[in-house]
């Protein structure tokens, strides 16, 4: 197999205006250390719910408050909101990558789609 496409959809994809845009708030956004812990525990704890409704479990009431306390702190703040958004953003413009990629290997692999 020819990898030389791939090479080419990696740098479109760096190219990409979704790309700089958070690479440019992450670099803004991630220098303050206060802020990048809490961001840091906003995604644990992100992680941790997602899980429990995967699993068809409650996540528990302390992680539920947790993440309501920092998802409101931390979306207070514009320019985070700003990064958490064009995160966001980037994760589905790559999720629709490898939506395409996987119906062109003929494999039967879904992908959530990230609502935002």
């Amino acid at each position: 197999m020819d990898y030389s496409s791939t090479y080419r959809l990696a740098q479109d994809i760096r190219d990409s205006d979704e790309y700089r845009r958070y690479h440019e708030l992450k670099e803004t956004v991630m220098s303050d250390e206060t802020t990048a812990a809490l961001i840091r525990e906003y995604r644990k704890l992100q992680m941790t719910i997602q899980m429990s409704a995967m699993s068809g479990r409650t996540a528990e009431d302390e992680d539920m408050q947790r993440f309501s306390g920092i998802s409101t702190l931390l979306f207070s703040k514009p320019e985070v909101s700003q990064f958490l958004l064009s995160e966001m953003q980037l994760q589905q413009a790559l999720s629709d990558i490898f939506k395409i990629v996987t119906e062109a290997a003929d494999l039967d692999i879904a992908m959530p789609r990230i609502e935002g």
